[in-house]
């Protein structure tokens, strides 16, 4: 990710790097910007937090995060490195209860539009950046030992 330093708290992800080739800006939160000045001293001051081991115009490639997760003890059935993705979005819609719509701009999916994608224009930017306090405020509780609560199923 890159900062874009054009819009106060967003990210902006290069098109190469967005599965869904969006560009769209990412808000981020005060925790978030802290954890990077932190690993800055390990990473440099490359175009990436987590670079290529190759080459470090390029982004880390999925194989090393999986490598990664497997030399920490997860196996394949317990994670990925997509599968943080998946959880958060789980959480965020059935124990945090947001907007799907906030959800999928802030995954930076194509948003499902009854009027279609070419009308909608919408970032929701200041929602997004309170979906993320709230998640950031959501993980520092499970860090510091809070309850966590069970999934409910929907209805239906």
């Amino acid at each position: 990710m890159e900062r874009d330093r054009s819009r106060c708290g967003c990210l902006v992800n290069p098109g190469e790097q967005d599965e869904n080739e969006t560009g769209a800006p990412c808000p981020f939160v005060t925790k978030a910007v802290e954890i990077l000045q932190e690993l800055k001293p390990l990473t440099g001051q490359g175009r990436f937090v987590f670079p290529s081991h190759r080459s470090s115009q390029r982004p880390m490639s999925n194989n090393a995060i999986l490598a990664a997760l497997r030399r920490m003890g997860y196996d394949k059935d317990e994670m990925t490195g997509h599968g943080f993705r998946a959880m958060a979005r789980t959480i965020l819609d059935e124990i945090l209860h947001v907007r799907t719509d906030y959800i999928e701009h802030q995954l930076a999916h194509a948003v499902r539009d009854p009027l279609g994608r070419a009308y909608n224009r919408t970032t929701h930017l200041e929602e997004r950046k309170k979906m993320m306090q709230l998640w950031s405020d959501y993980l520092s509780g499970l860090k510091a030992g809070a309850k966590i609560l069970p999934f409910e199923k929907k209805a239906g």
